[in-house]
């Protein structure tokens, strides 16, 4: 504990104290336990394993200057997960349990609450796995839910910097109307490998068009997608992207700032008059995109070339910080104080 660097840390793991569980069996979710174990004894036939009944949440608690300690929008969480666990027929967990076991594994682990100002902050986990044992096709009976922490630094390397993005057609994210919607590991696995190829040739994620007919913007492989023009944030509306919380967030912050807000479907040649496009998730709170490459069609969407991020973006980006960390008055009640 004493020799973490909390100014270096990745958008990795590290052991922490304990995490928090509740299994439903018998039609009912259990009282929460406390755990000192990393690991989950499963079942070889689970159904999480074969027929990928699971589904994850991400949120994040911060140290603010006055010491205390916000978890940010825990109920959007709750909220989230019961719709991926209705996307995939599995159990829902209470809202007002998760809330208790978010509130409970942070207090578990407070130590590992990165300091104020050192670039890091504590990353929430919750889990929720099928675990019956049956070789058919079909929901589970009794379900997992773990939900640990880990401290984190910025999920994309260069921080609140612009990089580059590729759009690279022939791998799609999530089908129309499928698991898109929902935060399932089935749709990050798929964006693996056109990831790592993103990767390979220098840009920091994948811009996924919309995967039935490559014309529209969908979203990136770890966050959602915005653009800024003529005083307007523009994101996508599709049947295959996760409702971001982050991004929900920036659109209540920018409509509030006297922007209009516009949800709704995005041409890809549209972003030849965007003056500002970013990423937006959980992890980055804000990636700026410096430029966007069309792979295949060898064109490029230039918009920064100083490497500066947009006014608007740094703008939106420090406002929702200042309340996460408790600087900005919370007049929505999006945090929870530890």
């Amino acid at each position: 504990m004493e020799n973490i660097n909390w100014a270096d840390l990745t958008f990795g793991y590290l052991k922490t104290d304990y995490n928090v569980r509740s299994y439903y069996r018998n039609g009912q979710w259990s009282d929460l336990e406390i755990s000192d174990s990393e690991f989950i004894n499963l079942h070889i036939a689970a159904t999480s394993l074969h027929y990928g009944q699971e589904a994850f949440e991400g949120l994040k608690a911060f140290k603010g200057k006055d010491g205390k300690i916000r978890i940010f929008r825990m109920r959007e969480n709750a909220l989230r997960m019961q719709a991926s666990s209705r996307g995939i027929m599995m159990a829902e967990f209470p809202i007002e349990l998760f809330e208790k076991a978010v509130v409970e594994v942070v207090k578990q682990n407070l130590r590992f609450v990165p300091p104020y100002e050192s670039g890091a902050s504590l990353y929430i986990r919750p889990l929720l796995i099928g675990t019956s044992a049956q070789v058919g096709v079909k929901p589970a009976k009794e379900y997992l839910f773990v939900v640990f922490v880990t401290p984190v630094g910025p999920y994309f390397k260069e921080g609140f910097k612009t990089t580059p993005v590729g759009i690279f057609r022939e791998y799609d994210r999530a089908a129309p109307h499928g698991t898109g919607t929902i935060k399932v590991g089935g749709n990050y696995a798929a964006s693996l490998v056109a990831g790592e190829i993103a990767h390979s040739k220098g840009y920091s994620a994948v811009l996924y068009l919309d995967a039935k007919e490559k014309k529209y913007i969908d979203e990136c492989g770890p966050a959602n997608f915005f653009g800024i023009k003529n005083n307007t944030y523009i994101t996508p509306l599709s049947s295959s992207i996760l409702p971001s919380i982050t991004n929900k967030s920036l659109m209540q912050l920018a409509e509030d700032t006297g922007m209009t807000v516009e949800r709704r479907p995005v041409p890809l040649e549209e972003l030849a008059t965007l003056e500002e496009a970013g990423m937006c998730g959980t992890a980055a709170v804000i990636s700026p995109i410096q430029r966007v490459d069309d792979v295949d069609k060898n064109q490029s969407y230039i918009f920064s070339k100083d490497g500066k991020p947009g006014a608007v973006s740094e703008k939106l980006y420090n406002k929702l910080r200042a309340i996460q960390y408790g600087e900005e008055e919370d007049k929505y009640g999006w945090t929870t104080i530890i």
